[in-house]
């Protein structure tokens, strides 16, 4: 079963992207390049609890 999570930005600490991940396979948090629009360049996205 897949859980919705929430990215947020490291840079401007916005919320920016929603995404499913399998909480069994990958128990630590995500992070992953986006692409954020309010600085407008890929920073480092973290999922937030």
């Amino acid at each position: 079963m897949r859980e919705l999570v929430i990215m947020e930005c490291t840079e401007c600490k916005r919320r920016n992207y929603t995404t499913t991940k399998e909480k069994r396979n990958t128990p630590a948090r995500l992070e992953k390049m986006k692409f954020c629009k309010f600085d407008g360049k890929h920073t480092l996205h973290r999922e937030t609890k």
